[in-house]
Order: C-alpha cells, then sequence, then structure tokens
C-alpha cells in the first residue's frame, strides 16, 4: 500500500515503515504529524485518483530529526572579466517517519 502525498507543496510517495525527508516542518522532534492532501492511493492494486484530493485518506507520520542536506554549490563566472562568484546553500530539511496510511 502506497500513497502520493502534496507535502509543503511538493509531491511524495510514501509507504508504511518507510523515512522520507520533506522541507523543514515547524514540529518537534517525537510529534506526530496528519498529512491530509492525498492525490492517490493505492491499496494492493485498487487504485483511487483524487480530485484533487481523495476525500477521507490521510497519512501519519513522526518527526525523527531536523537536519541539513548536502551542500550545493553555486559558481558563475563571466569569460575574459575577471568576474567570478562563489556561493554556497544548506537546504533544511526534517526526517519523517511513516506511520500509517489510513
Amino acid at each position: 500500500m502506497y500513497a502520493i502525498v502534496d507535502i509543503a507543496g511538493q509531491q511524495f510517495k510514501v509507504e508504511a515503515g518507510k523515512q522520507v525527508f520533506v522541507n523543514r516542518q515547524a514540529a518537534e522532534v517525537g510529534s506526530s504529524l496528519v498529512f491530509d492532501k492525498v492525490l492517490l492511493l493505492d491499496n494492493e492494486g485498487k487504485v483511487s485518483v483524487g480530485a484533487p484530493y481523495v476525500s477521507g485518506a490521510s497519512v501519519k507520520a513522526t518527526v525523527l530529526d531536523h537536519c541539513k542536506a548536502d551542500k550545493v554549490i553555486i559558481f558563475k563566472k563571466k569569460r575574459r572579466k575577471g568576474y567570478q562568484k562563489k556561493n554556497g546553500h544548506r537546504q533544511y530539511l526534517t526526517k519523517l517517519q511513516i506511520e500509517e496510511i489510513a
């Protein structure tokens, strides 16, 4: 059983018992979150597609950790002009444990 869920503007395929990294959520470590924006629900071959969301479906998750993603390097250069600009960025993430899909 899996579901396609809209979490903070991004779509994720989640299954019960799996872990997923999403953009930083405003929740304490160990707290429980419920996501009700389920776009698609697959229950052993029986697929339910929402318009736009599946009514009555929800995903329950537990916050495991707040962390940062790997560094992304942004390097800009204009040749023969002496212009170079180096910048970096690390995205803030939340690690979620998917408990159940209802």
